[in-house]
């Protein structure tokens, strides 16, 4: 086969990965407040990225306004934004500051020069506005001496830039707390790093790893000087501290208390059978009357099985939802996004133009020029990512508006796919969206992946049924059952059946288990132990009451 070199020309189109294009799809993933916090490192970045200030801050005079390329989340983002007035602007009354328009007019008048002004008072002004030097040096002394306590260094103040959060204390944690009490505790260097060692590794709850073998090799000492300093720390305050398991945190609080007998050793070492309510074995082991274990089984509630949660932990991020969904006046829904959660930022136009006449160095200028591409490109992938999470979410609304109408149970099978279709988006970028979102509706916070569940088959061959409706079917007859009649699985599944509902034995088992619901041997117990409870409650004299919570 002979070679030869030819020229040839073809035409082909490739998406390629531009920086620009991987922020965009980073943005649209992103939660509401990593999009803060991403946003908040862009304008310490990029000088010419300013936030929008809403019209809440007066332009200050002389200054030149910047041109503004702004994302505003009150635009017409798409459907189900209306164009009604913002609902951050307020209308202020012009007399509502304590002028009369004549009296404005007579402060802002020119009264000229001084000369003119003695012409006019026909006499001068030392003779109009004479002060007595005794007068004039109180004054000045008054002037220059505290008028406020705040002065000396307490009290409030009326300054905008005054906190008084910065006054309150901070929360104790309980590896501080543990430290303090190890600092009296031990004095040799060596019992403090180990207990020191042994204090970072409490979680929480303030319980330590079950296994503390590797750390008497990683601190080079003996298994015994760590069991004894582990001894030490069991006595700190709270009582239940370093403890390795539940069990040997209410051993701890029961001897604090001077009630660890042999019977209640008994109860403690066998936790497993309280949990079942097994009391015949329980009554067995500990030898005690059905009396006595109530008592026991009170006091046993009354303890606190995680000690460390008195103390401060990391705080709880409140949910924050993007979007709002109301009914609306036509009994449709009307979808609006939370402005709260959109970053307002804009682009210095003026600034640039201004920096681009009197930088001469051709690195400067490509520093500039590349902030202005970015900054424009930042303003324009979050006016996209509003738009597309809105129009996500209103084909999330429109398809299942049976859930937001009549509830959980009215939940439809979707997926991706089909939502992607009707907006004529990628799936995968409907995923992203979806992503850390969060929707407020009239039935609570869901977070958007909530609405895409899978389908099961109907059992007459009719509409499938989404599995979150399923779940929910399945609780409601749990909660309906009687403690003489117990559901088991296999009666699930053939009361699922009879609504029209084709599924199998497991998945109801594998539902209520994700539900953290019990098997229906243990729901038996419990509602037989309740009930029992009950029964016997009226019968029980008058003399053994005592504040006990129930068995």
């Amino acid at each position: 086969m002979a070679l030869s070199q030819r020229l040839e020309f073809r035409q082909s189109q490739s998406l390629v990965m531009t920086p620009q294009l991987m922020q965009a799809i980073k943005l649209l993933q992103l939660s509401n407040l990593d999009l803060a916090a991403f946003v908040e490192d862009e304008l310490e970045r990029n000088p010419l990225l300013e936030r929008a200030n809403d019209g809440t801050e007066p332009p200050v005079r002389g200054e030149p306004q910047p041109e503004r390329a702004e994302f505003s989340d009150r635009d017409d983002v798409g459907a189900g934004l209306d164009g009604g007035p913002n609902d951050h602007s307020e209308t202020i009354n012009g007399t509502g500051d304590g002028f009369e328009p004549g009296q404005e007019e007579w402060l802002n008048r020119d009264l000229g020069s001084r000369t003119e002004i003695e012409q006019t008072l026909d006499t001068g002004l030392d003779n109009v506005f004479s002060e007595e030097p005794a007068e004039a040096a109180a004054r000045t002394a008054q002037d220059a001496a505290p008028t406020a306590y705040t002065e000396w260094g307490g009290g409030a103040s009326n300054d905008d830039s005054y906190n008084l959060e910065a006054f309150v204390a901070a929360e104790i944690t309980l590896g501080s707390h543990l430290a303090e009490q190890l600092a009296v505790a031990f004095t040799a260097p060596a019992q403090r790093m180990i207990g020191q060692y042994l204090i970072d590794l409490v979680d929480e709850a303030g319980y330590l790893p079950p296994d503390l073998g590797q750390a008497a090799e990683r601190l080079g000492a003996s298994a015994e000087d760590v069991e004894a300093v582990l001894a030490a720390l069991q006595k700190f305050d709270p009582p239940g501290v370093c403890a390795r398991n539940l069990s040997e945190c209410l051993a701890i609080q029961l001897r604090e208390q001077n009630r660890y007998d042999p019977a209640m050793q008994a109860l403690v070492e066998h936790l497993d059978l309280l949990a079942k309510r097994d009391i015949g074995n329980l009554r067995k082991l500990c030898g005690v009357d059905d009396d006595d274990l109530a008592d026991m089984i009170g006091e046993i509630r009354r303890l606190d099985p995680k000690p460390g949660l008195k103390f401060g932990s990391a705080r709880m991020q409140t949910v924050v939802p993007d979007v709002y969904v109301r009914p609306g006046p036509d009994g449709g829904w009307h979808v609006e996004l939370n402005s709260d959660t959109l970053p307002r930022v804009l682009v210095n136009q003026v600034y640039y133009s201004e920096l681009s006449k009197t930088i001469r160095k051709d690195g400067d200028k490509s520093y500039f020029t590349d902030c202005l591409q970015n900054a424009t490109w930042l303003v324009r992938a979050l006016d996209q990512r509003a738009r597309t999470i809105l129009k996500v979410a209103t084909e999330i609304v429109r398809q299942q508006d049976g859930f937001f109408s009549q509830g959980v149970a009215h939940l439809r099978p979707l997926n991706l796919k089909a939502v992607a279709d009707a907006i004529q988006m990628h799936e995968s970028t409907v995923s992203r969206v979806t992503a850390n979102k969060y929707m407020a509706t009239n039935r609570g916070s869901f977070e958007l992946k909530y609405f895409f569940t899978a389908s099961i088959a109907s059992a007459d061959g009719g509409e499938a049924h989404s599995a979150e409706a399923v779940r929910h079917h399945i609780k409601q007859l749990i909660d309906a059952e009687n403690a003489t009649a117990i559901l088991s699985d296999d009666t699930i599944v053939e009361r699922l059946r009879e609504t029209g509902i084709d599924i199998a034995r497991r998945t109801v088992a594998k539902y209520r288990e994700a539900m953290r619901i019990p098997s229906s041997v243990q729901r038996r117990r419990d509602k037989q132990s309740m009930l029992g409870n009950a029964l016997s409650a009226p019968a029980v004299p008058s003399d053994r009451s005592r504040d006990t919570a129930p068995a």
